[in-house]
């Protein structure tokens, strides 16, 4: 059985940091692409960053670029995400996510990804 578990969540002041993780279960974590996604109160669930199980390519949303950073503790079986210089429009929901097959072209979708853990939430201050 597939599980997702995310932690790390809170309040933060802006210019802050966080480091977000996600435990995985019951699958082979190296073969599966990753993704945190989040989603803001009245906004739609968005993407964050990825990890291509084919390539370790590690695309980034655009307005995460510089300031995240995501990366897999194989040995744990654990995804990490790294957030520095949080801004309030950070404030969301934050959910990682999980599938055994992904091309590059679908890392940012979230159709793509079957397994999603509760999520954990940001709250950023300004």
């Amino acid at each position: 059985q597939v599980q997702l578990v995310e932690s790390g969540g809170g309040l933060v002041q802006a210019g802050g940091s966080l480091r977000l993780s996600c435990a995985a279960s019951g699958f082979s974590f190296t073969r599966y692409a990753m993704a945190w996604f989040r989603q803001a109160p009245g906004k739609e669930r968005e993407f964050v960053a990825a990890i291509s199980q084919r390539t370790g390519s590690r695309p980034y949303a655009d307005s995460v670029k510089g300031r995240f950073t995501f990366s897999k503790d194989n040995a744990k079986n654990t995804g990490i995400l790294q957030m520095n210089n949080l801004k309030p429009e950070d404030t969301a929901v934050y959910y990682c996510a999980a599938s055994s097959g992904v091309i590059m072209s679908q890392l940012r979708s979230q159709s793509a990804y079957p397994y999603w853990g509760q999520g954990t939430q940001v709250t950023v201050s300004s």
